[in-house]
């Protein structure tokens, strides 16, 4: 029986595997701790290790899995910007979770959205005091608004959806456009100029890091609304406080941060926050801040561990698994996949 480790493993994912371990397919064990070179040697023994967004596989980590005879690396999420793919290739396979429910996390941007506009979070606060005040409470209507939606997978499509239901107009930028579909594609210059609202859905890499920045303030329309609930460093964190400062974002709905990795899913409460952007943007009347719960769903987190166990099942016993990342996929022409064969 295979033994698969899970690193930073909290109650709500252990209670989707659970499942799978009750099964005795494989051997799971749960590590509340994150992976990093110092807890890497706790995947001795592994056949496979699986691990979230802020877990560290870098290229120390992976030559410490290797050595431990670790044959898979499984991410229980989409992104991977925290895997050294390069250095993976050849010595551990990759894989992810590339689906699981694109709605959980578009839902969840428009629910911030539609918070911050209407003010719900402050008219909850208020009223939990018996105060029943209208006073600094007018939002504005979505309707007719322009919604600018930079990235068109699976959840921007998704997200485009939801706001077109609201009628609003919507315009979108991809570096690689969805052909013969009804999408608005623009530059993302004019969309920056243009839109009311922008809202961020498109995967970390070198290209898209720091995708807003100070160089994109003065393109920005004075009071446009920023959503992000995709990968924090998208967007510059200085950038975003100086334009809030001055008056240039009306309003900020953060799902995500680009510092999060050691403050985000743990209860920090009864700590002072030693990251000072972080405290200045939580003080801010319009930012409002989730830690990251955007695919918290029932749906998403029974998919997550479905196609988990079945990317471990197709790697370990298989041979083959058709969500393998490895660092050459850009590539499809020469991509093995292709072939239904492993990446190396």
């Amino acid at each position: 029986m295979e033994k698969l480790i899970f690193f930073d493993a909290k109650p709500y994912e252990i209670e989707a595997f659970r499942p799978y371990a009750e099964q005795g397919e494989f051997d799971l064990r749960f590590v509340d701790a994150r992976l990093t070179p110092d807890t890497a040697p706790l995947s001795a023994g592994a056949d496979g290790v699986c691990v979230f967004v802020n877990d560290t596989v870098d290229a120390a980590v992976i030559d410490i899995l290797q050595k431990n005879g670790v044959r898979a690396l499984g991410l229980r999420c989409a992104g991977f910007n925290n895997v050294d793919l390069a250095h993976a290739y050849g010595r551990i396979h990759v894989t992810h979770v590339p689906a699981y429910s694109p709605y959980a996390v578009a839902e969840h941007a428009m629910a911030l959205l539609l918070t911050s506009v209407r003010r719900i979070h402050k008219a909850y606060l208020r009223t939990r005091d018996s105060n029943f005040s209208l006073s600094g409470l007018v939002g504005f209507d979505l309707h007719g608004k322009t919604i600018g939606v930079v990235g068109t997978g699976r959840i921007g499509q998704a997200f485009i959806s939801i706001c077109r239901g609201f009628g609003m107009n919507v315009i979108a930028y991809d570096k690689y456009p969805k052909p013969d579909g009804d999408i608005d594609y623009v530059s993302l210059e004019e969309l920056y100029r243009t839109s009311d609202i922008i809202s961020f859905h498109c995967p970390l890499t070198e290209d898209t890091r720091h995708l807003f920045s100070r160089q994109t303030l003065p393109l920005l329309k004075r009071g446009v609304i920023l959503i992000n609930t995709s990968r924090g460093a998208l967007v510059d964190s200085e950038a975003l406080l100086t334009g809030i400062k001055d008056r240039i974002i009306g309003a900020a709905c953060l799902d995500v941060y680009e510092e999060e990795g050691d403050i985000f899913f743990e209860d920090r409460s009864g700590h002072i926050i030693d990251d000072d952007t972080l405290a200045r943007l939580i003080s801010m009347p319009n930012v409002l801040l989730t830690s990251h719960q955007a695919f918290l769903t029932r749906e998403a987190l029974d998919a997550i561990a479905k196609t988990t166990m079945q990317n471990f099942r197709d790697l370990l016993r298989n041979g083959f698994s058709e969500n393998e990342l490895c660092y050459r996929c850009g590539r499809i022409d020469v991509c093995r996949r292709e072939k239904r064969q492993r990446c190396f």
